[in-house]
């Protein structure tokens, strides 16, 4: 064998591992395989989800004749938890236990109630249908509990996750773990909606149990798998020692500086990246014309997107950039996407309406990630459980209202629109659609006003780790307040 050959594979050797997505995200506190079984729990995370917007969102509606109102009302109950996710981190983050774990309980108590939810979760759907001889009450009130359930398990068990990714990875691999723990939450949400959908064909009662509660068994035990024998225990502990209070540490994160800017820049980049969330489909059926068939593709489209954006945000950032400059250029993205998904309607095009619907989840996913990591960067070593929850729970309420707010504002303003009241110019079914759009592109440029100033404050050095121990190691040893991925 020719001595250029040994050349050609040593040059292979070196480019291959750059090639693959995450292969730089591994750390020797967080190695591949130990990283690939933690972030498990992303992706049980996204199946749950894909489970109650999409598969059960149809089922309840179409074959178990729930009227829509009441559906969307127990689809948007989990959203109720969404605001308590800062207390959770919190809670993880000053977490005394005999045993030495702080996230670990944490996530397991989320598991079980998820568990609980989805568990009794068919039977409340069948007596809400119709099918029971007992008082109706009784339905919705099963009903709202399991929704409840499922809700607070998901939201316990996305914030406390990433805390402790956060404790087990290196500051310079934490972009890359972000951005692959993000991108499995959008492969659960692929298998979830593949699987339902060929699990749930032909529909039945019996098949509709069968999936929930076996959704309910595969969660547990994913994320059993995931957090096996991840968090390091903490011998020697002293239960006895006095923990801030939560406005206490409130008040010491906010000391450091940018939160209240740098949670209104999240909140106000979820809130116009989530409006159009229900309308993409209806708006490529309705003014372009697009077949079923065809508006289904959009979701995939979105999705890439996703993750391409998370891919190149998590590779920039590890390389030394500002998180808040990359979730800038998203929100700019988003801008843009959206003035090329409304400029669809008067040129017909679904070409740039596709296009469109990609670069609003590029855009999507660079905002995220730059958010994330930049809350991440930001917060003291022994409080990032409380300003990831805090993240989660402005990201998750801004969201969930916009869902909302994006549905009633295209129904005002194309109702309007249909009996004249705009004028004969804005006669057509696209008004209602275009006014969202417009107002997505005004709260990404309030975004981008926002962020401005996170940026330059941002030019300082980034915070390292004072030795080459992992998170969970070095505040263990250092700190005397102990420190407690969507």
């Amino acid at each position: 064998m020719k001595l250029s050959d040994f050349s050609l594979a040593r040059r292979l050797a070196k480019v291959g591992p750059e090639l693959l997505p995450f292969a730089d995200a591994a750390s020797t506190t967080l190695p591949m395989g130990q990283l690939i079984r933690l972030s498990m729990f992303q992706v049980s995370t996204g199946m749950t989800a894909v489970l109650l917007i999409g598969t059960l969102n149809r089922v309840m509606i179409v074959e178990l004749g729930v009227p829509a109102a009441l559906v969307s009302l127990m689809v948007a109950l989990p959203l109720v938890f969404a605001p308590l996710r800062a207390l959770i981190g919190y809670r993880s983050d000053t977490h005394l236990s005999v045993l030495g774990w702080r996230r670990v309980p944490y996530v397991w108590f989320g598991a079980i109630i998820q568990f609980g939810g989805l568990a009794m979760m068919p039977f409340a759907l069948l007596i809400l249908s119709g099918d029971t001889t007992g008082p109706m009450w009784a339905s919705y009130v099963a009903a709202a509990l399991s929704f409840l359930m499922v809700g607070a398990g998901m939201h316990t068990v996305q914030t406390v996750g990433l805390a402790l990714a956060t404790d087990l990875s290196p500051e310079d691999k934490q972009p890359q773990v972000v951005a692959m723990l993000s991108v499995m939450l959008l492969v659960g949400m692929v298998i979830g909606a593949l699987g339902y959908g060929l699990l749930l064909s032909p529909f039945s009662q019996l098949k509709l149990i069968q999936v929930i509660q076996g959704t309910a068994l595969t969660t547990a035990c994913m994320t059993l798998i995931a957090m096996w024998q991840q968090e390091p225990r903490r011998r020697g502990l002293d239960l006895s020692q006095q923990q801030p209070t939560f406005t206490q540490a409130w008040r010491t994160l906010r000391g450091q500086g940018g939160w209240g800017r740098r949670l209104t820049a999240a909140g106000l980049g979820s809130f116009a990246f989530s409006m159009q969330d229900v309308l993409l489909e209806p708006y490529g059926g309705q003014i372009l014309g697009m077949s079923v068939s065809q508006t289904t593709l959009l979701t995939a489209l979105f999705a890439g997107g996703g993750i391409i954006g998370f891919l190149l945000a998590g590779r920039i950032i590890g390389r030394g950039s500002d998180p808040h400059r990359i979730a800038g250029h998203g929100a700019l993205c988003g801008a843009v996407a959206f003035a090329g998904v409304a400029l669809a309607a008067p040129t017909e095009s679904g070409l740039l309406f596709c296009a469109g619907v990609a670069l609003i989840g590029f855009g999507a996913g660079l905002f995220a990630h730059g958010t994330l990591t930049g809350c991440m960067r930001a917060a003291p070593a022994n409080q990032v459980g409380l300003a990831l929850g805090a993240w989660g729970a402005v990201q998750a309420s801004c969201a969930g209202g916009a869902l909302a707010l994006g549905g009633v504002v295209r129904d005002v303003v194309s109702g309007l629109a249909m009996t004249g009241a705009l004028g004969e110019a804005m006669n057509g079914p696209a008004t209602g659609y275009i006014t969202v759009y417009l107002t997505e592109i005004v709260l990404l440029f309030a975004t981008l006003a926002a962020i401005g100033p996170l940026v330059r404050r941002a030019h300082g050095p980034i915070r390292q780790p004072s030795s080459k121990l992992g998170f969970a190691e070095q505040v263990s040893l250092s700190s005397p307040a102990l420190r407690g991925p969507t």
